[in-house]
């Protein structure tokens, strides 16, 4: 199993727990996200395929993300690579 199926597992399993860092790198270097600093502490994820954006708050780093946003964030990127947490 790749790195990355081992991060999207990690963070679909346990969406409560989850670092903005890691969430970034699945959605980015595997999802083919872009990302862009927002206004503040906001990060928002674009996607060429698709016209919804994905605002981040990452206030405080360290601390997990909220349950919400990266259930948010898996259901798009999901949608946009299908096959990608098949097992194989």
């Amino acid at each position: 199993m790749s790195h990355y199926k081992k991060l999207y597992y990690k963070i679909r399993n346990n969406p409560k727990d989850v670092r903005f860092e890691d969430l970034e790198k699945l959605m980015t270097k595997v999802g083919g996200f872009n990302s862009y600093s927002g206004k503040g502490d906001h990060v928002i994820f674009t996607h060429p395929d698709t016209d919804e954006l994905i605002s981040v708050d990452t206030r405080g780093r360290r601390k997990p993300l909220k349950r919400y946003i990266v259930i948010k964030c898996l259901r798009i990127f999901n949608e946009l690579n299908p096959g990608f947490g098949k097992e194989e």
